[in-house]
């Protein structure tokens, strides 16, 4: 996949947008550590000083992080997920899941309409697995899977702007996760909000869904007032 030289658009930017499809299109997940500079060079054609230009830009968007003597990780899917993970940081955890209550009740609701067989599928297992998880005390798998089943909600809205912007709250949510499983008294296995909400998007009942999701963050909020 060697680079063309066209003067149409400076080398750099061609090389910054081919990297971006990369981490877009998951061919490099979220966390893991991209290919070597050597190899990357090789794949697309280019010097060093080229490479690091396209990474510096976007680790500068917030999509990859640089780790002195380890290397360079995905971030974050996109720009506008990775700017948001940087403003979250910057908020209450009661801020965070006052935005969330718009994004997950839009992201039901739009699901109830547009959600595929298959998207319904893809929720019961992700519930099962979420359920399994926390039975066999695996918390980290079961945090996953809590998070994989909201944002394939958001998913099945089949609006990519709203699943976007969904996405941009995975570590935030996956980290508050962790955190409510060491709480004494909580039960990760509670199908408030999950399995009710799957059962409204399958009948394609928009309200119901909407009701569902807000049953289910009305609790979170009372979690994080104690």
């Amino acid at each position: 996949m060697t680079l063309s030289t066209s003067h149409r658009q400076p080398l750099a930017d061609e090389v910054t947008a081919k990297l971006r499809a990369m981490v877009h299109s998951g061919e490099w997940p979220l966390q893991q550590r991209i290919p070597s500079e050597t190899e990357l060079m090789a794949r697309l054609g280019v010097s060093r000083g080229t490479l690091r230009e396209a990474i510096k830009a976007l680790a500068h968007g917030g999509m990859l992080e640089v780790r002195r003597g380890d290397g360079t990780y995905v971030r974050a899917v996109s720009e506008i997920s990775g700017a948001a993970r940087r403003l979250y940081r910057d908020h209450t955890d009661e801020h965070v899941l006052e935005v969330r209550v718009g994004l997950d009740t839009q992201a039901a609701r739009l699901a109830a309409r547009h959600a595929t067989p298959d998207d319904v599928a893809a929720l019961r297992v992700l519930l099962a697995d979420r359920d399994a998880s926390w039975k066999a005390a695996d918390y980290a798998a079961w945090a996953r899977a809590d998070w994989g089943f909201h944002d394939r909600v958001a998913q099945a809205s089949a609006n990519p702007l709203l699943h976007e912007l969904y996405a941009s709250f995975g570590e935030v949510f996956h980290d508050e996760l962790l955190k409510q499983h060491r709480r004494p008294g909580f039960q990760g296995l509670a199908h408030e909000g999950h399995g009710a909400l799957i059962d409204a998007i399958e009948a394609h009942d928009e309200e119901a869904a909407v009701l569902s999701v807000t049953r289910n963050l009305n609790s979170c909020a009372e979690w994080l007032r104690e």
